[in-house]
């Protein structure tokens, strides 16, 4: 499979760029909810996950409720970053939760959506309308429309 996506690369990053255009034109109008990061003096990055980040009016718990809410508007939305010293292996060695607040902070706000090369404009205007509509209803979003 992967010998044959390889022949058609360029077909592909090209597609995923678009949607990645998509997504940042609809992120735009999104007060409290950042795109990834892209550095300064950064001409091209393909991502391999569309990684958003909440903002600081956001906790853990509302982040889990917003991925229920887009879950129970079948679109899918993940967890992605779970910090290492989180992990059970860690955890066994000691490590826990409130060791390294920012790193917590950081990934209790961060979130995976829908990022593939069969996604339409309109598809991802849905999304982001979705996420828009969950962060709303769990109190700490201001979707400007």
């Amino acid at each position: 499979m992967g010998l044959a996506q390889l022949q058609r690369i360029d077909e592909i990053l090209i597609k995923r760029k678009q949607v990645e255009a998509w997504y940042h034109a609809q992120m735009q109008s999104f007060e409290g909810i950042k795109p990834p990061y892209l550095a300064e003096h950064i001409d091209e990055v393909h991502w391999m996950l569309y990684k958003i980040h909440l903002g600081k009016r956001f906790t853990g718990s509302a982040r889990n409720q917003i991925i229920e809410d887009m879950d129970s508007n079948s679109v899918e939305s993940a967890i992605y970053c779970v910090p290492l010293h989180q992990q059970f292996h860690y955890q066994q060695s000691g490590w826990h939760r409130g060791l390294l607040p920012n790193t917590e902070r950081i990934a209790d706000r961060s979130l995976t959506l829908p990022f593939h090369t069969h996604l339409d404009e309109d598809e991802v205007k849905y999304i982001v309308k979705t996420l828009k509509d969950a962060s709303v209803n769990v109190g700490a979003g201001a979707a400007i429309y």
